[in-house]
């Protein structure tokens, strides 16, 4: 449910841990192209991300961001340090991690695609 601490959680453990967290407050709007530039560059510095209604996002950019994610998960899983993203070499720092937030059933939310769950 809406107010119930979901970011402030995310935020609190990545402050404990010691790791730069970078919220972000998703919309209808976003497209995967920005998606692609925020992982970018969150990858190169190891960052986390916590997309706060990562639901409000459109079901088609939803779909394009779940193989974005899988293009890094691979990466770290093969623990390379520099991977192919987007057409480009980005260098990968696996302190990387990507959390969400979703208030479901909301009017204005869609559900997850399959590749998300």
């Amino acid at each position: 449910p809406a107010g119930t601490g979901k970011t402030e959680t995310t935020k609190d453990l990545a402050k404990a841990l010691a790791k730069q967290c970078v919220v972000f407050n998703c919309s209808d709007g976003l497209d995967y192209l920005a998606m692609g530039k925020f992982f970018k560059g969150l990858v190169a510095c190891g960052a986390w991300a916590c997309f706060d209604e990562f639901n409000r996002i459109n079901v088609e950019v939803l779909s394009v961001v779940a193989q974005q994610i899988i293009t890094i998960q691979i990466a770290l899983r093969q623990k390379v340090t520099e991977f192919e993203f987007e057409g480009r070499v980005i260098k990968l720092i696996d302190t990387f991690g990507v959390f969400i937030t979703m208030n479901p059933g909301y009017a204005g939310r869609t559900e997850l695609p399959d590749n998300l769950k």
